[in-house]
């Protein structure tokens, strides 16, 4: 029989905790490229998303911004290099994250109820229309009624949510879209360009709905944007594409003189306004073409 030394074990060296790993990104791409027709949109991105981060994909019309994120939904192949998200290849873990397209416009005649859009992203892909029956179905509705309440009041958006979706203003509209996108929960929310056609001032009221999402909520975001501006002051990173590659990086590092004239490949300068506003300055048509409808002449906001 084994007997304990108790002096010895007074002097016992402690376990030492196990390390931890930092935690996965959710969303990353290594030398990640993309082909449409044949032809390559951007090829070489680098990118880690982790949780809790916003980063922002900029560049004109027609390079690939939206693409990316098609390639993150799954719905388009990588032609290059590696991508996964949320741990996964893209498309495995969609319950896992929350899509906002680009604009839809709602009729002012449509007389469904703010609150069912937003319902329709917690069930809106189950067929069948909700009803009252006891038991744990009955349970299940009403927890369905409260999570919806609960993210309509994330938005802010409790005023008005049960007005028909056609009486409410376009900030109104695209808060209770962001809440749809948000009813499930995600840990990834891919938004594309979800200030398009939006004034000035809805424009910083959802951005910064957005980025209060993203530190309070964990939620990691990859928005595709227009105009960098309004969203500055949340970013974590920027993915630039200009036609067949993309720089990545903090945004002081990428949206500079000395990189934007290196990825278009021409004289490009980045200026900041006393606003703090940042406007690109020169001859080359690439980086301003999908910003001309902000500022006239040399002069136009970077987008």
């Amino acid at each position: 029989m084994s007997t304990v030394n108790p002096a010895a074990s007074r002097h016992r060296v402690p376990a030492q905790p196990a390390a931890t790993e930092p935690p996965s990104p959710v969303v990353s791409l290594r030398g990640a490229g993309v082909r449409v027709g044949g032809r390559t949109l951007w090829s070489g991105v680098e990118l880690d998303v982790g949780a809790g981060e916003f980063v922002a994909v900029l560049g004109p019309n027609g390079v690939g911004k939206s693409t990316l994120v098609k390639v993150l939904l799954g719905i388009l192949p990588p032609a290059a290099g590696e991508v996964s998200v949320l741990g996964e290849a893209p498309g495995r873990a969609g319950h896992r994250v929350g899509y906002l397209p680009q604009r839809r416009s709602f009729d002012a005649s449509l007389r469904i109820r703010g609150t069912d859009i937003v319902r329709l992203g917690l069930d809106g892909d189950r067929w069948g229309v909700p009803l009252p029956l006891p038991g744990r179905f009955g349970a299940r509705r009403r927890a369905a009624r409260d999570r919806v309440a609960e993210v309509v009041e994330l938005v802010g958006a409790s005023a008005y949510a049960h007005r028909p979706i056609g009486e409410c203003s376009g900030g109104e509209q695209q808060r209770l879209l962001i809440a749809q996108a948000l009813v499930r929960d995600p840990e990834l929310l891919l938004l594309d360009e979800p200030l398009d056609s939006l004034d000035l001032s809805h424009q910083g009221a959802v951005a910064a709905l957005i980025g209060r999402i993203c530190r309070e909520a964990g939620v990691g975001v990859v928005m595709v944007a227009h105009d960098v501006n309004p969203i500055l002051p949340w970013l974590d990173r920027v993915v630039y594409i200009a036609e067949g590659g993309a720089v990545a990086g903090r945004p002081e590092e990428v949206i500079t003189t000395e990189t934007l004239s290196r990825l278009y490949g021409v004289p490009v300068e980045v200026l900041r306004t006393s606003d703090g506003r940042l406007v690109v300055v020169g001859q080359p048509e690439a980086p301003a073409r999908h910003s001309d409808r902000h500022l006239e002449g040399g002069r136009r906001e970077l987008g």
